[in-house]
């Protein structure tokens, strides 16, 4: 992922709202959306190059997300795939906060990142570039390439998009708001791009919500809404190839914890 918004807590008919752009090059091979044949129950999109995933959810409430940090000349080929600090929270029984710590022991071996985790009862963020974990207080939040809340124009967009939508009580308007925000091709001012170190023009081509490059761009729109009986609404726009051509999957089912 390379931008996530989240209202936790915040929407007293869905606890949790999420909303999120997959940024990747358009060569790695993946898979759209899907519940995943191995007995895991998670239900995910799949990096088939690394094996790990950027964002999902279990049948029993578990939930990761996670998003690169952008810092040029600091990437290491040998670094262990950092899609499989999702998939390995999905697969365990760790509490968000005792994950995040066992992943802070070690998140020197990783790339950068940012990672989301929870279970129902607790959301939880580190990122290998801040200090510590953070157990995240109700509220609505943002996450790009940088640290949590870093208020890059696109961040402070879709946030206030979740903000304008905590009053929702529709899964199917509330998904369709939400995907129109994640479809917002417009880019920054010069004035308001941050300088992550890769110059003006790709600054400003990155400061869109949806990025429509033909090397790189948004790969997938995912919203994912767990409404107060306990029931996930799931829905994801998988975009196959450079000419934008979508396949949309809509999963819905309950999910134990989020009552």
């Amino acid at each position: 992922m390379c931008l996530i918004g989240l209202s936790w807590r915040a929407n007293k008919r869905f606890p949790l709202v999420v909303a999120a752009n997959r940024d990747e090059f358009r060569g790695r091979p993946s898979t759209a959306l899907h519940a995943w044949a191995d007995g895991s129950g998670i239900m995910a999109g799949r990096d088939t190059q690394a094996g790990g995933t950027w964002m999902g959810l279990t049948l029993g409430g578990r939930f990761a997300a996670i998003t690169n940090f952008r810092e040029p000349g600091r990437s290491r080929a040998d670094a262990p795939t950092r899609g499989l600090l999702v998939s390995d929270f999905l697969r365990g029984d760790a509490s968000p906060v005792e994950y995040l710590e066992a992943v802070r022991a070690r998140g020197a071996q990783y790339n950068g990142f940012n990672l989301i985790v929870g279970d129902g009862r607790t959301l939880a963020y580190y990122g290998n570039r801040d200090a510590a974990v953070r157990r995240l207080e109700a509220g609505t939040y943002g996450l790009s390439n940088h640290l949590l809340d870093t208020p890059w124009p696109k961040v402070r967009r879709l946030k206030a998009a979740l903000s304008a939508s905590d009053r929702a009580s529709d899964a199917l308007l509330l998904t369709r708001e939400l995907q129109s925000a994640l479809g917002d091709d417009r880019t920054a001012p010069d004035a308001e791009l941050p300088d992550t170190g890769v110059g003006p023009e790709l600054e400003r081509k990155l400061s869109a919500a949806f990025i429509g490059g033909a090397r790189y761009g948004t790969r997938a729109s995912t919203v994912l809404l767990i409404d107060a009986e306990g029931r996930a609404h799931y829905n994801e726009r998988h975009y196959l190839d450079v000419e934008l051509r979508r396949l949309q999957t809509t999963i819905t089912t309950d999910v134990a914890g989020w009552v």
